[in-house]
């Protein structure tokens, strides 16, 4: 599935009667921007004079700058087939429906507010503004108030929010109807899309629902593997699936904390889990932050040992945003505290070494 990151500016006035002055999208599959578009555009109208001193957008800048019917041709091109995402989405989604309804075209799209999910996802904050909300979990911000700027800032928020969104809300929201393909066309379409690197993957039903979890060094691998399997239950697992979704995990050690999660999470019915009652083990220091190599290169993954307990892990670019216990606990994708857990980081570190162990 993929998803339009976007941000609009305009020119301010009356409710419906705005023009934007400036947009930009990346278009992203979960994984990377695959497309970008940035652009000013000349509104047709004045913009605002507190608009102008926010934004630094001024009219002068905008003559040259292509009217919207120049440009909306790229933008349903890059638009097509995907999620849009804004931060409160739902002004950013009226005001590009507006112009493309001067045009006399019908624009419709789902969309995802990244202020909803964020008050779901990470809750009890002072402020969930899009600057505020950056600074609390260490995201920079370049370009305030202009909208690659705000864009890339959403697109970060929105890689955290896919990470804590354990329940699969965002997926439930966007997974469509079941396909009536024939089978063998349908997996070979689903393989397409998934990476032949180390995490987790998901079946689904045709509502969303979780009725497998996977694991393995190799997702692609992993799923084909199950494909080709001609037994009973894989031949169920087969008829009931509708759409199949990853997780990009990039340790091993987060492979493993993250599927006991996903399976205490979801239940799903076609796992077969054995009941093992684990004992609680101790470290040998009682506050660690575990740093290993992420999902791509520059990030790093992160596990919190606090109180001789795992409290959860993150993904940081930045060295201040682990180095700062207060900004890594915002971060953090908390968990219960579990025997389970403690076990799977001792049995790892018993026999794996991380990039990097902070002990505080």
């Amino acid at each position: 599935m993929d998803f339009a990151i976007i941000d609009v500016e305009t020119t301010g006035g009356k409710f419906n009667e705005e023009g934007i002055t400036e947009i930009a999208i990346h278009r992203f599959d979960g994984i990377d921007i695959t497309d970008t578009f940035i652009s000013l555009i000349n509104p047709e109208r004045e913009i605002q004079p507190f608009v102008a001193n926010l934004t630094g957008i001024n009219n002068k800048m905008l003559r040259n700058a292509p009217k919207f019917y120049e440009i909306a041709k790229r933008l349903i091109e890059i638009l097509e087939g995907c999620i849009l995402v804004a931060h409160n989405s739902s002004f950013d989604y009226r005001v590009i429906r507006n112009e493309f309804s001067r045009l006399g075209y019908d624009f419709e799209m789902p969309t995802l507010c990244t202020v909803e999910l964020s008050k779901k996802l990470i809750p009890d904050l002072e402020s969930y503004s899009l600057g505020k909300l950056c600074r609390t979990i260490g995201i920079p911000v370049s370009d305030r108030h202009r909208a690659n700027g705000d864009a890339l800032a959403t697109l970060k928020l929105f890689e955290i929010l896919l990470q804590k969104d354990r329940e699969k809300l965002i997926v439930k929201k966007t997974i469509k109807e079941g396909n009536q393909r024939d089978l063998s066309e349908k997996q070979l379409k689903l393989l397409e899309g998934i990476p032949s690197s180390s995490g987790l993957f998901f079946f689904h039903k045709y509502n969303g629902e979780v009725f497998y979890v996977g694991k393995g060094k190799n997702i692609q691998s992993s799923v084909n593997h199950l494909f080709l399997k001609t037994s009973n239950r894989s031949r169920s697992m087969v008829r009931e699936l509708s759409s199949v979704t990853f997780e990009l995990t990039g340790s091993d050690l987060l492979t493993r904390l993250k599927f006991e999660e996903a399976l205490s999470q979801h239940r799903p019915r076609f796992n077969r889990t054995k009941k093992i009652d684990y004992k609680w083990v101790s470290f040998n220091h009682e506050n660690m932050i575990l740093i290993d190599k992420g999902r791509n290169e520059g990030e790093k993954s992160i596990v919190l040992i606090e109180n001789n307990q795992y409290q959860g892990y993150a993904y940081a670019e930045l060295r201040h945003q682990f180095n700062n216990l207060t900004v890594l606990k915002q971060l953090i994708i908390s968990s219960k505290k579990s025997a389970v857990h403690n076990a799977i980081v001792k049995k790892y570190l018993a026999s794996n070494r991380v990039e990097q162990i902070i002990r505080f």
